[in-house]
């Protein structure tokens, strides 16, 4: 079955604070109307907000900050959800969870990025690990939008998806 326009791509994370926001926000921007991007995590509570270092490493990218906001993976789960045509798991902690089961059966890919949050060494590094992150990010999704923008399927999607996780 082709897909529709806009495709619909889901980044997963645990906290949804940082990797999964950078990719949300840098497909969003590349994906022109081919792609729309949403990002949400296993574990966000009522107070987690996006890190101020993904939100400053955008803006200084050029890219909309407006709208990103950490949410739990099971609203995107819900029937009144918009359907999703793949999900993108950005760290390993959240490829290794249940997922709540999507409508739909979308393509699932495993992209694992080092938490940025994590690097060593104080504040400087934190923002060096951002700033890498959202360039490798910026990279694969590059090439994700490079798909033909016509008679793509759930397959094709899914493979792509695979395959970017190997480069």
């Amino acid at each position: 079955m082709t897909l529709k326009h806009p495709i619909h791509v889901l980044f997963l994370s645990t906290h949804n604070s940082a990797r999964s926001i950078l990719a949300e926000a840098i497909l969003n921007e590349l994906g022109q109307g081919q792609f729309k991007a949403y990002s949400a995590g296993s574990t966000v509570t009522t107070e987690q907000r996006p890190h101020p270092l993904a939100l400053e490493e955008l803006s200084r990218a050029g890219l909309s900050t407006q709208g990103l906001a950490s949410k739990r993976w099971d609203v995107f789960a819900q029937a009144n959800a918009p359907h999703m045509d793949l999900i993108i798991t950005v760290c390993d902690d959240a490829a290794n969870e249940v997922c709540p089961v999507w409508p739909g059966h979308p393509a699932s890919a495993h992209w694992g990025y080092a938490d940025p949050m994590k690097a060593p060494g104080g504040e400087r590094h934190q923002r060096e690990s951002f700033k890498r992150t959202l360039m490798l990010l910026r990279e694969r999704l590059e090439h994700l939008v490079s798909l033909p923008s016509t008679g793509i399927d759930r397959l094709v999607l899914a493979a792509h998806a695979r395959e970017l996780a190997q480069r």
